[in-house]
């Protein structure tokens, strides 16, 4: 049995049920938006395993108190808890996930067991025939060794234990205004950082960045278009992929969508950046006070006061995406005019 900490991926298994690829591919989005929620860090810890024997159904943080979902006897199906906690107290013969809730093993499971915003208990006697995947909780046994597959995998992402709890069991926090001191100092730090990754990008690529904000004034509709089909591919394609194809090819697959997510999102935030700050010098500043830094400065200040503003932020950071998709999707289009109009002179 392997056992792997703060990882998202782990070694493929032959076992596999129909929400291992939905877990995989969102938990990134999951945590991104657990950060934002959250007003403080979790710290990482592993509790011990001796602790297996709590209660872990009325430890929620929020003092709420949910029925959990008891799976009694035998059951061929797949077991999903939404906001609550799942037991399973017979035999499942394929998997179980709770969203914002542990899962409890007291039986066995014949296939994977995972949790979001939760931790995954495993009693004394019970045996879990599949992997373990834990997002923002930890894996839990008894003192002896946990009955498990020899080829199973263990994934834990231990942090914002508490944010994702709340986030899965009320949505609505994640639109709720944040007012602490700490929420602020971020959003401050977020807009330093977006300032300096723009200047580093901006000295590194002059010509693009400022053909693409040409670009973005002159066929924002076009981009716009272009990088919404993107969008929609790579929500499509990606579990699509994961499930569909061969474990080594799903997931490069994978990696190579979040790889083109990574890059747009810093080449397309730093374009809009520098097209936002030229348009507000234009309109408010003289000619002799405005300068490329200014710019810079003045767009990520703009931008994540607009990303931090509560209840429109997730379009504002939708509307990013897309734009950034395809202003990356779109780099070379005008080159390759230029290089058309010379050839054709």
């Amino acid at each position: 049995m392997t056992e792997l900490s703060f990882q998202i991926f782990a070694t493929p298994c032959t076992r596999r049920f129909p929400c291992r690829a939905l877990t995989v591919f969102c938990a990134l989005i999951v945590l991104v938006a657990a950060a934002h929620a959250g007003e403080r860090a979790a710290a990482t810890s592993f509790p011990d395993s001796s602790a297996s024997n709590s209660n872990p159904i009325n430890n929620d943080d929020d003092g709420s108190s949910v029925a959990p979902l008891v799976v009694e006897g035998y059951n061929d199906a797949d077991v999903f808890g939404f906001g609550r906690s799942v037991i399973v107290r017979g035999h499942l013969q394929k998997g179980a996930m709770a969203f914002g809730g542990d899962v409890i093993v007291e039986g066995d499971v014949e296939g994977d067991v995972a949790a979001i915003g939760g931790s995954v208990y495993q009693r004394e006697g019970a045996r879990i025939g599949g992997d373990v995947m834990v997002i923002g909780g930890a894996y839990h046994h008894g003192k002896t060794a946990p009955q498990r597959s020899a080829d199973s995998t263990t994934v834990m992402f231990a942090g914002y234990e508490t944010e994702l709890r709340r986030m899965m069991r009320d949505p609505s926090v994640l639109l709720a205004p944040q007012g602490s001191k700490l929420y602020v100092g971020l959003r401050l730090l977020a807009a330093l950082l977006w300032f300096v990754a723009s200047l580093g990008l901006t000295t590194l690529m002059p010509g693009a960045i400022s053909r693409a904000a040409t670009r973005l004034q002159l066929t924002s509709t076009h981009v716009a278009v272009i990088g919404f089909c993107a969008a929609i591919v790579m929500c499509i394609g990606v579990p699509l992929s994961l499930w569909m194809l061969p474990a080594v090819v799903g997931a490069f697959v994978g990696l190579s969508m979040m790889l083109l997510m990574c890059v747009a999102t810093l080449f397309g935030r730093v374009t809009i950046h520098a097209a936002t700050g030229r348009w507000i010098e234009r309109r408010f500043l003289p000619e002799g006070n405005r300068s490329e830094s200014l710019a810079l400065l003045l767009g990520a200040c703009v931008w994540t006061v607009l990303t931090s503003v509560p209840y429109i932020w997730p379009f504002v950071v939708a509307g990013l995406l897309i734009t950034s998709l395809g202003l990356t999707l779109t780099a070379q289009r005008q080159r390759d005019w230029k290089v058309s109009s010379g050839l054709a002179g």
